[in-house]
């Protein structure tokens, strides 16, 4: 790196910028419906709220995934790939974290549902490789 300093912000034209701001629109997408359509949101996410109690869970969900979202799509428009990289990286912990969830309120019932967020997982954890990956090979060039 030239004189300490990276640049800010993920350049508009690469693949792992529409990366970012794709997971950043699906997140949003996905909080927006847990919060405003918490039944629906239930269905898609694997769990049977019973109760009122249970849907205000399902908010929850909603307004952590929006929150994701919208931190994202900042970043990707202040930070750096090493520092959006590392953010993935942590956040591997809330998919895993719903795959325990489902498991243990549905057991291997829903496998579907199980693969749809160790998926989600999955993609956080690639995500993060490649970005971190690119922020050390950008390091090298500058």
């Amino acid at each position: 790196m030239s004189g300490g300093r990276e640049r800010r912000g993920l350049p508009s034209g690469e693949l792992s910028t529409w990366l970012v701001l794709s997971l950043s629109v699906v997140f949003v997408l996905l909080g927006i419906l847990f919060v405003f359509a918490p039944r629906a949101g239930a269905a898609l996410f694997g769990i049977r709220p019973t109760e009122e109690a249970g849907l205000a869970y399902v908010s929850a969900i909603g307004l952590r995934d929006l929150a994701l979202g919208l931190y994202l799509f900042v970043l990707s428009r202040i930070s750096t790939r090493r520092a959006i990289g590392a953010i993935l990286a942590v956040t591997v912990l809330i998919p895993i974290g719903d795959v325990v969830i489902v498991f243990l309120e549905r057991g291997l019932e829903s496998p579907g549902h199980l693969l749809l967020h160790g998926g989600s997982a999955f993609v956080m954890a690639a995500s993060a490789a490649w970005l971190l990956a690119q922020a050390k090979h950008h390091d090298r060039e500058d």
